[in-house]
């Protein structure tokens, strides 16, 4: 269990990066729109260390690194989703127009959209002084990680095993695996690898049986190897990072549809695999550690776009709806919307976690412990 240890530094470090990223998007939009901020912090739980900016604004860094916030003046609560009637009952005219609550929908649409595009654009510009530097990175088609238990594993794909072939799809690019599986799920088929410059050919059904019925599996179980690097021009940098950005996206809700329904269930990843994640980057170098960043500021990015009430996704379309309708929901409605929404959050955590704890055998090791086999 060394790797937990090892695992923290380098996550907390990433995490703690991209979450200030985020953050200071909401922050500084909603200061623009002429919004309070009452608390900047980075974690959550009690306050270590922070001091007081000359609008207010509480800037702290607290106990347990799993995030942060920005809490805007008159807010129940970090979430934004209620106002706190015991404060806002004395509050001047001036002082209530510098709540967020009492802003446009078109002002909170705004300042909830400006953390996620935070994270985009901090991919961006990662992504270009990568290529300025060292060059754009290209996922080759070269194995770098087998997922035990994964469907690469029972056919006997190997790290380092270059694809060359999917069915009838070329792989040139590991993005290509992932549109072949896709167009193959449910087929037989056979995949063309180079092994330390040795043809291997597999064979593969790309589909799991019981009781009689088929179902497609769009899952290998692999993730890339290093990658190599193109340089390009600044211009150039530009379309290709926007591009990589939007590819991550794409591919990022694919594995969601694909865990929503099932399809990816070895897949699944938590802040434990977030961490392995960090600490197998610093360990490739500047490069490799940047790509990270720019690819999970993207998923960080994304997820908090998803319509799901306590992200930011929900706050747009709650205010979205608010804008159609001229008016906003009732405070009840919307309280429930977002005990849901809490919900659907926490049970995604604890599923990602329990995916965690059965990869990394967790569960095995504290049996060991505690001497029960």
């Amino acid at each position: 269990m060394s790797w937990v240890i090892s695992n923290i530094v380098p996550f907390i470090l990433v995490l703690s990066i991209l979450v200030f990223v985020h953050e200071y998007g909401h922050f500084w939009v909603g200061r623009r729109n002429g919004v309070r901020v009452s608390t900047f912090s980075i974690g959550f739980g009690p306050e270590l260390f922070g001091w007081t900016d000359a609008q207010q604004t509480r800037w702290r860094v607290s106990l347990i690194p799993l995030g942060g916030y920005v809490k805007f003046f008159g807010d129940q609560d970090v979430s934004s989703t209620t106002i706190d009637k015991s404060l806002t009952s004395t509050l001047s005219d001036d002082e209530k127009n510098t709540m967020l609550h009492n802003k446009t929908p078109l002002q909170r649409i705004a300042v909830a959209v400006a953390g996620p595009a935070a994270n985009y654009l901090f991919a961006i510009l990662i992504l270009i002084a990568l290529i300025a530097i060292k060059g754009m990175p290209v996922q080759i088609a070269t194995i770098g990680h087998v997922e035990p238990g994964s469907l690469a594993e029972r056919i006997g794909i190997k790290v380092n095993d270059k694809i060359v072939q999917l069915g009838s799809h070329e792989i040139k690019r590991f993005i290509d695996i992932r549109t072949a599986i896709h167009d193959l799920a449910g087929k037989e088929i056979n995949i063309n690898v180079d092994r330390n410059n040795t043809p291997v050919v597999l064979q593969a059904k790309l589909y799991t049986e019981e009781n009689g019925i088929h179902t497609p599996v769009k899952v290998l179980g692999i993730a890339p190897g290093k990658p190599i690097y193109e340089k390009a021009s600044p211009i150039t940098a530009l379309m290709q990072s926007t591009k990589y950005c939007y590819e991550v996206s794409i591919g990022m809700l694919q594995g969601l549809w694909q865990m929503a329904t099932g399809q990816a269930k070895g897949e699944v990843g938590g802040l434990i695999t977030i961490g392995d994640m960090a600490k197998r980057s610093m360990e490739g170098g500047i490069a490799t550690l940047a790509l990270f960043m720019a690819m999970l500021s993207i998923n960080l990015g994304l997820i908090n776009l998803l319509p799901v009430p306590v992200l930011d996704g929900g706050h747009i379309l709650l205010c979205s709806i608010e804008a159609i309708r001229g008016r906003a929901l009732s405070e009840k409605l919307q309280e429930r919307i977002f005990i849901v929404g809490g919900i659907l959050v926490l049970s995604l955590m604890i599923y990602s976690t329990g995916a965690d704890l059965m990869r990394y055998k967790v569960f095995s090791f504290l049996g060991n412990l505690i001497g029960i086999k």
